[in-house]
């Protein structure tokens, strides 16, 4: 179980968490730096310094705003006796999009703003949602439609 790389059900190797965020973490970076370069050559230095503080502002109104709505919402989930799943995947989500706005730079604040906004968190929420199950029926060894 504690092996590097496992097989997958077509034999072929899969690659470890460790590499995927070590990937992620040298690509990331390189590829911010490669568009806040560009974003700057087509608009100006100074304009997209002005631009990335700006949605640095707008990102931490908006994780203030939805993490209290989030939180409110798993209070009341939790006060009236209801599982509070949705309500804890909002929480996390939010959580994530604010680490994501923190992080300087316009893909990280992207795909923080659409773990954020009211909007696109459903969406997100509901592909967080198809990952967990597929990793759960793989782990168990279940197939989608098989009766046992």
């Amino acid at each position: 179980m504690a092996q590097a790389r496992r097989l997958t059900r077509r034999g072929r190797r899969r690659p470890s968490w460790a590499w995927l965020v070590f990937a992620a973490l040298l690509v990331v970076p390189l590829a911010e730096i490669a568009l806040i370069v560009a974003v700057g050559q087509v608009i100006g230095g100074w304009q997209t310094l002005a631009l990335l503080l700006a949605e640095s502002a707008l990102g931490a109104y908006l994780v203030k705003r939805e993490g209290r709505r989030s939180w409110q919402a798993l209070r009341a989930a939790l006060t009236s006796g209801q599982m509070p799943g949705r309500e804890l995947a909002d929480a996390a989500l939010v959580l994530i999009g604010g680490t994501l706005l923190l992080t300087p730079g316009f893909l990280t604040d992207i795909v923080g703003f659409f773990f954020i906004l009211p909007f696109t968190r459903p969406i997100t929420r509901r592909w967080l949602q198809d990952i967990v199950e597929r990793r759960l029926l793989f782990k168990a060894g279940i197939i989608r439609g098989e009766v046992s």
